[in-house]
């Protein structure tokens, strides 16, 4: 069971609210969240309600000012929801695939990779199917850049999951005990 403590001013001052599951909408909690203590598991938190918009993953520790997060990678100042992420044991699978609708070249993922071109000669990826475990997602090489977190199902088009325009370049399993 996870736990993560948001405050709405940095350092930890202000109002907080505490959360131990998914939260779709925190704005009826805090007016704004500009630091954060995850006490125990992990998280993706998102800087719009319901989960959308851009995405960072959070492991046990303090955040003491999300300013200073996006040195970091984070791509937003504010988060606004958050999904905590259930703990896998056992094996990691991953379908990707070139195109839309699984489409085009398709490769198994079973461990990270750090350059889908490098490894497979794949120049984008545009849909895929989680099997086993979950998985974050990154827009570039080497694990940097936007990320997306990716729990077991099917994912047709990632145009139509809102991430229009983003290419995802490397992958890798959450593996955190967190």
């Amino acid at each position: 069971m996870g736990k993560i403590v948001f405050y709405e001013e940095r350092n930890f001052q202000g109002r907080s609210y505490e959360c131990m599951s998914d939260c779709s909408d925190m704005s009826s909690y805090l007016s704004r969240c500009q630091s954060c203590r995850v006490e125990s598991g992990c998280f993706m938190v998102y800087e719009r309600n319901n989960y959308m918009g851009s995405q960072f993953f959070m492991r046990r520790g303090e955040y003491q000012d999300m300013q200073r997060m996006m040195s970091m990678g984070m791509m937003f100042d504010n988060i606004r929801s958050c999904r905590m992420i259930p703990f896998h044991r056992g094996q990691f699978r991953m379908r990707i695939h070139e195109r839309e609708n699984f489409g085009g070249q398709m490769n198994e993922l079973m461990d990270d990779c750090d350059n889908i071109m490098d490894r497979y000669r794949m120049s984008d990826c545009q849909s895929c199917n989680v099997m086993d475990g979950h998985w974050l997602m990154y827009e570039q090489p080497q694990y940097r850049g936007k990320m997306m977190y990716m729990r077991p199902g099917e994912y047709r088009s990632f145009r139509d999951m809102g991430m229009s325009g983003q290419r995802f370049m490397s992958m890798r399993r959450i593996t955190d005990m967190c």
